[in-house]
């Protein structure tokens, strides 16, 4: 199964977020994603403008394990897995701390709190797109019994690696885990109680003085920690904080994140494609050559002439055929391959590939999600969109990541951010003036955004299941307004 979120990351980039899920019942998954850029021509992105090493810069590709999924009462057992696995890491570091023991331990407690805020996260969601206000009451004392179970027992697990075998650099990975859990108990409560003030519920009122307590007894604690924490009036250390909490954020997921090394691919067949481009050229060269020899003899004029030519040719030939191979490699080869590995187990493989393409290579299916409206067809034929099409395989290997884990593992997700400062260099002032009547019959000029539409048409494929999905980016020169999903 493959999922996909769009969002706006900043001002200059689209964050699209991936989910390839395998089925443990088959020993490999592949999937495609292929996604169709239209670029208005007036931002003069071309190939002679944008190439592919330009495309490659604007974009970042994260890739990382879906986090394993628990319930809030799952994860507030302490006999459940990750608190089971959590507790032997720290024993088996406090009675033989070693560089594999360290490891572990510090794995464990990543994997804890990724986890965690996984299942605070999904909680507050399900919540704050609840209605009723009953079972916001609920899921809200829900949230605040399971919470205050789960930190319990971590922060009493601390008396395990307080001890003299124990080095205050590995206790710090601990209060590491500690201080990013409270934090995220702080984002998610906040999410909750936007939700029920914006219910306004007599039924929520002492839901809602239980999530405040939460939230206040979350904040002395910090204190006595001397953990971050926000203040009105104090900007210097309110910005401390939130370069402290990115830190904390990728520290924890860290343990998620999967390295890539890309190559490039197809490079031992273009080599091959290239040397048969040069040996018919030197077939072409030879046999003139010969025929010249025998018509004209060893040393003369003609003869002289007919090999100048024949070796111009030869050049022009060599180089033509490498463009045809080359032409022909590209639409069966993606431009780099990675294999995506945990620990010394290969879980999958990644290919990508960019390409400008005509409208007329472009599927009839696509063109009409596109779905350009008349004026814009009528611009197109005299301005035509350039498109841009991106192309990505994926194979996961389901066995080998239920290998690669501990946890059950349902496949990797792709944080894709395409960052457009590109984009917005040949577009015009972000206002334009546009003069009115105003009610009153006086001449009124009023400041009216300057927009540009880029459209994303993607498709996802997995075995015999496609989809279709169009995204719509609106933008000024001043960047990004929005990400629509049409």
């Amino acid at each position: 199964m493959i999922t996909i979120q769009a969002k706006k990351h900043d001002n200059f980039s689209v964050e699209f977020k991936f989910g390839f899920e395998g089925n443990q019942e088959v020993g490999r998954g592949e999937f495609m994603v292929n996604s169709w850029i239209f670029v208005p021509n007036s931002l003069d992105i071309n190939p002679q403008t944008y190439g592919k090493d330009q495309f490659y810069r604007d974009i970042k590709s994260n890739v990382r394990l879906i986090t394993p999924v628990y319930l809030l009462r799952e994860l507030s057992d302490a006999d459940s897995l990750p608190f089971v696995s959590l507790r032997a890491s720290f024993e088996r570091l406090a009675s033989s701390p070693t560089p594999a023991t360290e490891e572990a331990y510090e794995s464990q407690i990543k994997m804890f709190a990724a986890i965690f805020k996984s299942a605070l996260r999904n909680h507050s969601i399900h919540t704050s797109r609840t209605e009723t206000p009953a079972d916001v009451a609920y899921l809200t004392e829900d949230f605040v019994a399971e919470v205050k179970a789960i930190v319990k027992i971590y922060r009493s697990m601390y008396q395990l690696i307080n001890v003299p075998t124990v080095e205050d650099r590995l206790r710090n990975y601990y209060l590491f885990g500690d201080e990013i859990m409270s934090h995220i108990i702080d984002v998610q409560s906040v999410r909750i109680l936007k939700q029920i003030d914006r219910l306004s519920s007599p039924l929520l009122t002492d839901a809602r003085a239980r999530l405040v307590d939460l939230v206040r007894s979350e904040k002395e604690y910090k204190r006595t920690q001397r953990y971050e924490i926000v203040e009105e009036n104090d900007a210097t250390g309110n910005r401390a904080l939130v370069f402290r909490y990115g830190l904390l954020k990728k520290y924890i997921e860290s343990e998620l994140y999967i390295r890539l090394n890309k190559k490039r691919d197809g490079f031992a067949v273009e080599q091959v494609y290239y040397s048969l481009a040069a040996g018919l050229a030197m077939i072409f060269a030879t046999a003139v050559a010969w025929f010249a020899q025998l018509k004209y003899g060893n040393i003369t004029g003609p003869l002289f002439i007919v090999l100048v030519v024949s070796y111009m040719l030869k050049d022009r030939i060599k180089d033509l055929m490498r463009y045809y191979f080359a032409h022909r490699l590209g639409n069966k080869y993606f431009d780099n391959k990675a294999e995506v590995r945990i620990l010394d187990h290969k879980v999958g493989l990644i290919k990508e590939g960019v390409d400008f393409i005509s409208e007329n290579k472009t599927p009839c299916e696509i063109m009409d999600i596109r779905g350009r409206s008349s004026l814009v067809e009528a611009e197109n034929r005299i301005f035509e969109e350039k498109i841009l099409l991106y192309r990505k395989r994926i194979v996961i290997d389901n066995e080998q990541l239920g290998l690669a884990s501990a946890y059950p593992v349902k496949g990797i997700n792709e944080i894709l951010r395409f960052h457009m400062h590109r984009f917005v260099q040949k577009m015009d002032n972000p206002e334009v003036p546009v003069d009115t009547v105003d009610s009153e019959g006086r001449v009124a000029t009023v400041k009216v955004q300057k927009i540009y539409y880029i459209n994303v048409v993607m498709q996802l494929v997995e075995g015999s299941t496609t989809s279709l999905h169009r995204f719509r980016i609106v933008m000024t020169r001043k960047g990004i307004l929005d990400v629509e999903k049409i």
